[in-house]
């Protein structure tokens, strides 16, 4: 009985993608046919078509199950313990002096490398 309700929901899906992906469409056909008129019109115009054609693809599967997946990870998001202001400062210090050391490094023994390489050549 589950199967058959899940195979009815995944053939109105399609339907309602093929819609998402014809308002999609209109917006832009509709807005390169209407270049002439102004643009305030023209962006509150694919501003609604968005808005609608996000709201049919909510109700599809994959549409709920990318808004749960934006639910959790705003959960996610507020259990992040942010840096305070001198724990940012004093690890920025921290690479930047890291990245200076290693370039140093790098620009002495490529010194050090294409010396030797004009001396061998010569």
């Amino acid at each position: 009985m589950e199967s058959k309700a899940v195979q009815s929901n995944s053939r109105f899906d399609v339907v309602k993608w093929l819609v998402v992906f014809v308002l999609i469409a209109v917006g832009v056909v509709g807005n390169q046919y209407f270049s002439a008129e102004s643009l305030l019109y023209r962006v509150l115009a694919l501003v609604a078509l968005a808005v609608v054609a996000a709201l049919v693809a909510l109700q599809t599967d994959r549409g709920r199950r990318f808004a749960t997946l934006l639910k959790e990870a705003r959960v996610e998001i507020r259990k992040v313990v942010w840096p305070t202001r001198p724990e940012l400062v004093q690890t920025t210090v921290i690479v930047v002096v890291f990245v200076l050391v290693v370039s140093l490094l790098l620009w002495g023994m490529d010194s050090i490398i294409s010396w030797l390489v004009a001396g061998f050549i010569g």
